[in-house]
Formats: structure tokens, C-alpha cells, sequence
């Protein structure tokens, strides 16, 4: 297993209700080891990079409909 974490900062504000919603359907996606909000905009999500990839990740919170991108580590 390769585990690596990934930041993607979420330019909208989210309440608890939907950052928990971005969190559980983030868990569905196969490799995903541990998402979650670590500070009001910021999304650390700790996977196995041979199951999924960070754009991956990333396409599903924008699909979801919030503004979204991929923070250097």
C-alpha cells in the first residue's frame, strides 16, 4: 500500500452538515483511508494513491458543487 495525503482548500463556506456530507461520500471512494476538515476551508484526505488519485478526490468535492482546489503539501 502506498498511503499519502493530499490538502484541498473549499472556497465556499461550509456548515457542519455538509462538510460531514463531503467527508462520507469521500469514504465511499475505494483508497480512501481518512478525510476530513482539519480548519474552516481545509480538507486533508489521507489515502492509498495505488487504489485512487488526488484528482479524483478532488473532481468529487467539485462535483458536489463547491469551488475547490489542490494545496501543496
Amino acid at each position: 500500500m502506498q498511503a499519502t495525503d493530499i490538502m484541498i482548500h473549499v472556497r465556499d463556506n461550509l456548515n457542519n452538515t455538509q462538510k460531514h456530507n463531503v467527508e462520507s461520500q469521500l469514504r465511499e471512494i475505494e483508497g480512501v483511508i481518512a478525510p476530513r476538515f482539519n480548519k474552516e476551508h481545509l480538507l486533508v484526505i489521507y489515502f492509498n494513491s495505488e487504489k485512487t488519485k488526488s484528482s479524483i478526490l478532488l473532481n468529487m468535492v467539485q462535483s458536489s458543487g463547491y469551488k475547490a482546489q489542490l494545496v501543496g503539501l
